[in-house]
């Protein structure tokens, strides 16, 4: 679960890098490390404002932490906050999911 969790992040931070959102690097073998960070504190993910700006918050390491295929990678907190996050940002009135 955890390498196809990693394949699909990729996945989305190339797609959002196509759409000329700027993200920082993650290190292959920090990846999960780093998704827990950025889901343990206040601070969006890297990128996610302008993901929610150019319409494609699907993109986010908030929605793939709430997506039923990898809740299980999350603590509780975790997946509660990117989900706050996204209720914020009315992900899910949007008709887009994967």
């Amino acid at each position: 679960m955890e390498q196809q969790f990693l394949s699909q992040w990729e996945k989305c931070r190339k797609m959002a890098a196509e759409a000329g959102v700027r993200m920082r690097p993650v290190d292959a073998g920090e990846a999960m490390k780093t998704a827990h960070r950025l889901l343990s504190g206040s601070r969006t993910s890297d990128g996610f404002s302008d993901l929610v700006r150019i319409g494609h918050t699907e993109w986010s390491l908030e929605a793939l932490a709430v997506d039923k295929r990898f809740t299980g990678l999350f603590s509780d907190e975790e997946a509660n906050e990117a989900l706050a996050r996204l209720m914020e940002v009315g992900y899910f009135s949007c008709a887009h999911r994967f």
